[in-house]
């Protein structure tokens, strides 16, 4: 479990493909490893992806065809910037929001423009996740944990502050037309699939492509999820 504040920035040190797979070495100067085993999940990207091997400045991760089909991994390449959080402890302040590291879907920058200190940014998230956003709520963009200012069907628009650009790779290597790995909230999915249980007394398979979800923007508001 991550919060989605990045600890801080890695390089892609090499890809290499291992029996069909990838292992994939993330070099940081920046991250602390003294509390880091093999075994441990460290969020690359908004990916939980679990240490199998080590040493003082860099981890390997192996991942799989699966996690490579469902997120924007197959884009990196060596000497690309990714941002690092190590799984959370029962004591770390929880200052974003729930993040699972299970990418939802791969979004599209449309839009990136400097508006005062801080940046705007429009980003076009698949259709079928547009329901599980709303305005002021969570989502996790490339691992980061970012509030939307508002969402226009499935595009959604946020601002980052100053802060936030200098310790993510969002300012520093975001293009239009990069794609991100996307994490919706997991309340809302939950909250989805509870929903549509109590109405249909069957559980759906997968609700992220149920066509006739019931969560919508209004029903989050008429039960207190939004202010």
């Amino acid at each position: 479990m991550f919060t989605g504040i990045i600890e801080s920035m890695g390089k892609v040190k090499a890809m290499q493909p291992v029996g069909g797979d990838i292992r994939l070495v993330i070099e940081s100067d920046d991250l602390d490893f003294s509390d880091v085993s093999l075994g441990d999940s460290i969020a690359s990207n908004g990916i939980c992806l679990t240490v199998v091997n080590m040493g003082s400045n860099y981890y390997a991760v192996d991942v799989s065809r699966e996690t490579i089909a469902r997120t924007a991994l197959e884009d990196l390449k060596t000497g690309h910037m990714v941002n690092l959080e190590k799984a959370m402890l029962p004591t770390t302040r929880f200052g974003g929001h729930i993040v699972a590291g299970h990418v939802d879907g791969v979004g599209i920058v449309r839009k990136l423009q400097q508006d005062a200190r801080s940046i705007y940014i429009e980003i076009e998230i698949p259709q079928n996740l547009a329901h599980y956003t709303a305005t002021k709520g969570s989502i996790t963009l490339d691992g980061v944990s970012l509030t939307t200012n508002l969402v226009r069907d499935n595009i959604v628009c946020l601002n980052i502050i100053p802060h936030t650009a200098q310790v993510t790779n969002i300012a520093k290597h975001w293009l239009v037309g990069d794609k991100v790995n996307v994490e919706v909230d997991i309340v809302a999915r939950y909250l989805e699939r509870l929903l549509n249980k109590t109405q249909t007394g069957t559980m759906n398979a997968d609700a992220t492509t149920n066509p006739q979800s019931q969560l919508t923007e209004a029903f989050l508001a008429d039960n207190g999820f939004m202010k």
